[in-house]
């Protein structure tokens, strides 16, 4: 009896080491599979054991037992041998199990979702959605370039006029007056004082260079009667008559207001919304009626850089 229990002793030691060696190489991925293969060792040495001690003490064995249990039931002390094979063959098999699960674990990790992407193709998503119902609406609305030609060319037709096209670059107004000046007879540089005259300005220069004779009388003529326009204006005099000499910078009402008075003409402005706008060289009616008369079609929507100036001439 002493033998026997210094025996179960003795293997009750090398399985507890045999376990905490798989323990501590296990890694997460197999470490359910190595608890339960440790557990399952632990239970068949201790059947084994107390049946070897059953044996001994002549306690007959439990009959109508399940076959499954019958089978896991422990050698006798002659099948000791037997008995070591088997458990490694338990133990090879619980091992090439636990390699199994790692390797497919490993080939199909978890992944978590990329939320940076999911973020983008929301963002996508609503972009698409957005510009989808922009081109609906879009659709809806009026052709405003088109009804801006259409009711254009009508007046074209009560006024008996032709439209000559201008360079669409920042000089348009002043670039109509000069084809308007040049239909009426007027020199450009007349009315430019001493300080406002350019060499370049002169009879020499070409006819594409006319705007610039009608930017320095615009500028001269505002320079001359700031009372009129400084209250209108966002920055200081000089500043703003320096724009309009020395730049692109387009110009509006108040230089046709600045032109017509400095040229002594009346202006009449075609807008694409039915209306003609007069710009009258003096508050006397009467006389303005007797003077000369320039004719400017100006468009909203027509161009694709936003307002743009056009001259009108007489139709043959």
């Amino acid at each position: 009896m002493d033998q026997l229990l210094a025996r179960h002793r003795k293997e009750q030691r090398d399985l507890q080491s045999q376990i905490t060696s798989q323990k501590k190489s296990a890694t997460k991925k197999t470490r359910k599979a190595v608890n339960a293969s440790c557990d399952e060792l632990e239970s068949r040495l201790r059947a084994r054991q107390e049946a070897e001690r059953d044996e001994l003490n002549g306690v007959p064995p439990t009959n109508g037992r399940d076959p499954a249990e019958t089978a896991d039931e422990p050698p006798s002390p002659g099948q000791t041998q037997d008995s070591e094979v088997a458990k490694d063959e338990t133990n090879e098999m619980v091992t090439r199990r636990m390699v199994q699960s790692s390797t497919i674990n490993d080939a199909n990790p978890a992944r978590k979702p990329n939320r940076q992407k999911a973020r983008l193709a929301r963002r996508a998503a609503e972009h698409e959605a957005h510009a989808a119902e922009a081109a609906a609406e879009a659709a809806d609305l009026p052709n405003l370039r088109e009804q801006e030609r259409t009711r254009m060319m009508e007046h074209f037709r009560q006024h008996g006029l032709s439209e000559h096209d201008i360079r669409p670059d920042g000089h348009c107004l002043y670039s109509a007056i000069a084809d308007q000046l040049g239909q009426l007879g007027i020199d450009a540089s007349s009315p430019l004082p001493t300080e406002f005259v350019d060499q370049r300005d002169g009879p020499e220069a070409s006819e594409e260079q006319g705007y610039r004779k009608v930017r320095r009388a615009a500028a001269a003529y505002i320079a001359q009667h700031p009372e009129d326009f400084q209250p209108f204006l966002e920055e200081s005099l000089d500043v703003y008559v320096g724009k309009i000499r020395d730049t692109a910078e387009w110009g509006g009402q108040l230089e046709l207001l600045a032109l017509s008075r400095s040229y002594g003409v009346e202006i009449d402005v075609v807008q694409g919304d039915g209306r003609v706008e007069k710009i009258l060289p003096t508050r006397d009616l009467e006389k303005a009626e007797e003077g000369k008369r320039m004719w400017l079609a100006y468009y909203r929507h027509t161009y694709g850089l936003g307002e743009h100036y056009n001259s009108l001439r007489k139709a043959s």
